[in-house]
């Protein structure tokens, strides 16, 4: 700024030095250029603050065979499966035979989900089945169904109220969804990693409305007369592993771990789980 202060004086004084006569129309003219060259050197060093990137969280742990570099990756959206996941996988037998290290990758946003599943750079993924159709991952990839937790209705569920499927009684509203990478101008929108944080934010006031399925425990703190339908199937959560060549040990020790973290899940939804055949669990 201060060497465009400067260069405006410089010119002043080289005007004045050779003193130019000139018309009005002519001295507006200077003058409007002036402006305009200011405007657009002030428009190229303005600094602009770094976009923080959307990228996953991460859990480590080391096997029995720490000196295999081969690293076992997982992705998951949510906090308590990702670590029921790493205690369960470094503690297998088939994983410590066949890695070195598992790594964990909790997703933070669909910009997560694209980049480990569409770039077929994990092993094991929780994830639903039209994303897995949508890139084509289980065609390029190999990634193939473990098991998979059933299809549930979606709601809209409120703290005091029944929700109204309106634009007029949404707009102002404050609202809770899983990160699907939506916005809108007239509706606050909230994202949030897993449906236990949107049940959370609704019971700490951090939002209106939320967007989920209707639990068995939610009698417990939720009306039912306060939740409205929005769709009667969504596709449920799908476990898939990456299945290049023909490692049957690895897909049925995947099996086991993810019923484990099923069984031991505090959530009725992910209790409920289907093994795919090919395995004696």
């Amino acid at each position: 700024m201060k060497s465009l202060h400067k260069s405006l004086i410089h010119l002043v004084v080289f005007l004045a030095n050779f003193r130019i006569v000139a018309s009005g129309k002519w001295i507006l003219f200077v003058i409007v250029a002036i402006a305009c060259g200011a405007f657009s050197y002030l428009q190229k060093n303005n600094i602009y603050n770094d976009i923080t990137p959307q990228t996953g969280q991460f859990l480590y742990c080391k096997t029995e065979l720490s000196a295999n570099s081969d690293i076992f990756s997982v992705y998951v959206t949510d906090g308590r499966i990702a670590e029921m996941a790493r205690d369960r996988l470094c503690a297998d037998s088939t994983t410590k035979r066949q890695f070195g290290e598992v790594k964990i990758i909790i997703g933070q946003s669909d910009y997560d989900t694209f980049r480990y599943i569409n770039h077929g750079v994990v092993d094991l993924a929780l994830v639903k089945k039209n994303v897995v159709d949508a890139f084509g991952a289980d065609q390029i990839y190999g990634l193939s169904k473990v098991a998979s937790h059933p299809n549930y209705s979606a709601f809209f569920i409120a703290l005091r109220e029944r929700p109204q499927l309106s634009k007029e009684y949404l707009l102002g509203k404050k609202i809770g969804l899983l990160n699907l990478g939506l916005s809108d101008t007239n509706v606050s929108i909230v994202y949030y990693s897993s449906h236990q944080e949107l049940r959370r934010a609704l019971l700490a006031g951090e939002v209106d409305i939320i967007s989920s399925y209707w639990a068995e425990d939610d009698s417990d703190r939720f009306s039912r007369n306060y939740a409205t339908p929005l769709q009667e199937s969504i596709g449920g959560m799908q476990w898939y592993l990456k299945m290049q060549t023909q490692n049957t040990d690895l897909f049925c020790a995947m099996q086991s771990v993810v019923h484990e973290i099923a069984m031991a899940h505090p959530r009725p939804y992910y209790k409920n789980i289907t093994l795919e055949a090919g395995c004696n669990k």
